[in-house]
């Protein structure tokens, strides 16, 4: 199973090496006021740039020890006698050094300072990362790669800069009545978003294991939003959530999915793309359509269900094809000409020939969304990868 996706293998060692080099740029910056000092005429003062050497310190490797080392040995070049940096001239003016010594000084003072409100900074940070995470794993919860023959693979990238969870929902359930599957993606991005996508996996993690129909399962989850929105309208506003968004026009689209032990599928959609059925054609490459069985029905939250809620037969899951449901983030990605990206070609070409691996297409569609959009997603993606690994006959 594939989580949040996280950043590739280059991107880290190219980080790795950028913050090696800026460990040593202090230590540059003072060697190269000290060869200007040497080469340049007598009546040129450049021993008070020393000073900049515990600041550069602070803003790149961010270590105490380093600040007081840089500080401590600019002291000793700016009190250095004159013959040593000028060997010939007598040009340094009585009180120069002492200007020098006072201003590298109060740069460590002052670098030393900022230094420890921001490891302050730092550790409120990875708490609230760890908090986040923690978050994660409760609304999100990590997928088994095996469910009931079932072979499954998730990927979740969040539109939102530091976030880790947004609007889109999913999960896969193992169940008396056949495996059961849920996409969604709730309206806005904010915290309001996150506390949507809770209230409905919330109940769909209840519904799927006690209701026999999928039909009663979406009646629950469409009562369990109901009462979730009313509460957010008598409700204070909460910390985060998106200004001036009523909770009269929130929405909650949603694709549910049952697939019974012998690959028979049925699905009830409520505003979501349906998703594409990938298999293994004679010539060994990927097939790819498109499961379109019935109409959609409108997004859950601002119209009621109808009272007949027939689930949809879709073309059944046979063994070795894999099922591929997405957000629409995923088709909505532009890149800097403003054209979408394409998830059908790029679903074959992530599953390549032969034997269709999940986590592989995951990858593979990872790496074609980032590519096309430059790294800038304007919305969510959610992507999970359902493929039926019983053997024929």
């Amino acid at each position: 199973m594939i989580g949040t996706w996280e950043v590739g293998g280059a991107f880290v060692r190219g980080g790795r090496l950028l913050r090696a080099f800026t460990q040593v740029v202090p230590c540059l910056w003072v060697l190269g006021v000290i060869c200007w000092e040497l080469l340049t005429p007598h009546d040129t003062e450049v021993v008070p740039l020393l000073a900049a050497a515990p600041a550069i310190a602070c803003a790149s490797s961010g270590r105490r020890r380093c600040i007081l080392l840089l500080g401590g040995a600019s002291l000793l070049f700016a009190l250095a006698p004159p013959t040593a940096l000028e060997p010939d001239g007598d040009s340094e003016e009585p009180h120069a050094s002492l200007v020098s010594c006072c201003a590298i000084l109060a740069v460590v003072a002052a670098s030393y300072l900022t230094n420890g409100r921001r490891l302050r900074l730092v550790r409120e940070l990875e708490q609230m990362r760890a908090v986040a995470a923690a978050a994660q794993d409760a609304v999100l919860r990590p997928l088994p790669a095996r469910l009931e023959g079932i072979e499954v693979a998730s990927g979740y990238l969040s539109a939102s800069r530091g976030a880790v969870v947004g609007g889109d929902l999913y999960e896969v359930l193992a169940t008396a009545h056949g495996v059961r599957v849920i996409i969604g993606d709730a309206r806005g991005h904010g915290l309001g978003a996150i506390r949507t996508v809770a209230a409905v996996l919330g109940s769909f993690r209840e519904a799927a294991h006690d209701e026999p129909e999928l039909a009663d399962v979406l009646r629950r989850l469409d009562r369990a939003l109901q009462r979730h929105l009313r509460e957010r309208a008598l409700g204070e506003p909460h910390v985060g959530e998106e200004p001036g968004t009523p909770v009269a026009e929130e929405f909650v689209t949603v694709l549910l999915l049952e697939v019974a032990p012998d690959g028979e599928l049925t699905a009830l959609n409520c505003g979501h793309p349906w998703p594409y059925l990938l298999s293994e054609s004679a010539t060994g490459a990927a097939r790819v359509r498109r499961l379109a069985p019935a109409e959609v029905l409108p997004p859950l939250g601002p119209f009621p269900l109808p009272d007949d809620l027939p689930a949809a037969r879709c073309a059944p899951l046979q063994p070795g094809d894999a099922l591929v449901l997405h957000t629409d983030g995923a088709e909505d990605a532009r890149d800097a000409h403003g054209t979408f990206f394409d998830l059908g070609p790029a679903l074959a070409r992530a599953a390549g020939t032969g034997p269709i691996d999940p986590a592989a297409v995951i990858e593979g569609v990872r790496s074609a969304v980032l590519r096309h959009t430059g790294g800038r997603l304007a919305d969510d993606v959610a992507l999970l990868a359902l493929r039926n690994e019983t053997k024929a006959g």
